[in-house]
């Protein structure tokens, strides 16, 4: 092709453009690159914003050329071309160039609409966040092998060389809200497994869980290890930390895998299931103190006076035999009430 691209550049300049264009367009699909890519690409090569509509998912992906988002509103497009696949017109590729179309903006939406479709063709366009829940389980299964996973995520619409985010949640939102709200601008997708929601996502932004979601989140690259991260995860979540990732659980991760009987029969833990039972105000002043450190930090999540805070505490400490202003007797209540949490949870 090359060859050819230099022998037709002596006859017919323009021609040489086209067959450039043509190169430029089978070189990203060599490389599987995905929608937003295939945008930004273009949009680079014709020093103008370009954009991808997919009429099925109502997905609009627009690029300028310094490989950012397009600002809206957008002006009207100077020239476009339909999205073909199976004889079916599944959307539109247009480019937005001020004055009139450029002499190769007609091979180069070709081109693009050609890789548009076999783009939309290869990973599924997105059509809901909510997915077929035994697909999803292939992906997160330890039982599933390399091939069935890396054909399950790209039947899901991600793509085979991006990683993916697991989440483990907790919602009364329903999960293609929630999925939504995650990850607004990429692929992600939500199913139920047994009692626990799953979320998969090809970004994640961790501030986005609104109120009242309780959410495990794994860090680990391969997604069937980060699933079961995941879901440690989510058994270490409270009220007052509603979001956790496993990466910052540290050695505390570790008290997941102490077995039931041997955590409810231990002194400590029994105690604080004893305080629970009684005194519930004590055990929100204990998980305050133990997340704050300190006296006066707690007083203020409790919008209580810190003297009022001091003697809960005392009364805690004898409950529990530990003296919870030394370190030790601080690790000793925490660890005890987070063993708790994790059987009560």
């Amino acid at each position: 092709m090359e060859a050819l691209a230099v022998r037709l550049s002596g006859l017919d300049s323009q021609v040489e453009g086209a067959i450039r264009v043509v190169m430029f367009y089978d070189t990203l699909m060599r490389r599987r690159v995905d929608l937003p890519a295939l945008a930004r690409a273009s949009a680079g090569l014709a020093e103008c914003a370009a954009g991808i509509r997919l009429h099925g998912t109502g997905q609009v992906i627009r690029m300028a050329p310094d490989g950012r988002p397009a600002p809206t509103p957008p002006p009207s497009a100077s020239s476009a071309a339909p999205i073909i696949l199976d004889d079916e017109e599944i959307g539109t590729v247009w480019l937005e160039r001020p004055g009139p179309p450029g002499p190769l903006d007609e091979a180069l939406l070709d081109r693009l609409a050609i890789a548009a479709a076999a783009v939309a063709e290869r990973y599924g366009p997105a059509r809901t966040t909510m997915a077929d829940p035994a697909l999803v389980e292939l992906v997160i299964s330890s039982d599933s092998d390399e091939a069935a996973r890396a054909r399950a995520l790209r039947l899901l619409g991600f793509s085979a060389d991006s990683p993916v985010r697991v989440v483990a949640v907790h919602a009364q939102l329903p999960l293609d809200q929630l999925g939504g709200l995650l990850c607004p601008a990429r692929p992600v997708k939500a199913a139920a497994i047994a009692d626990v929601g799953v979320i998969l996502a090809a970004t994640l932004d961790p501030t986005r869980f609104p109120p009242g979601v309780r959410a495990g989140i794994g860090t680990a690259e391969s997604p069937d290890l980060a699933w079961q991260q995941a879901r440690t995860a989510l058994r270490f979540t409270t009220p007052r930390r509603p979001v956790v990732h496993y990466a910052g659980l540290g050695a505390l991760a570790l008290l997941a895998q102490v077995p039931r009987d041997a955590a409810r029969d231990n002194a400590d833990v029994a105690a604080i299931a004893r305080i629970a039972g009684a005194a519930p105000e004590d055990l929100e002043t204990l998980d305050a103190y133990c997340t704050t450190g300190s006296l006066r930090r707690a007083a203020d999540r409790l919008h209580l006076h810190h003297s009022s805070v001091a003697r809960r505490l005392e009364q805690i400490g004898k409950s529990l035999g530990v003296e919870l202003t030394e370190p030790s007797g601080l690790l000793r209540a925490r660890l005890a009430l987070t063993t708790w949490q994790l059987l009560d949870g």
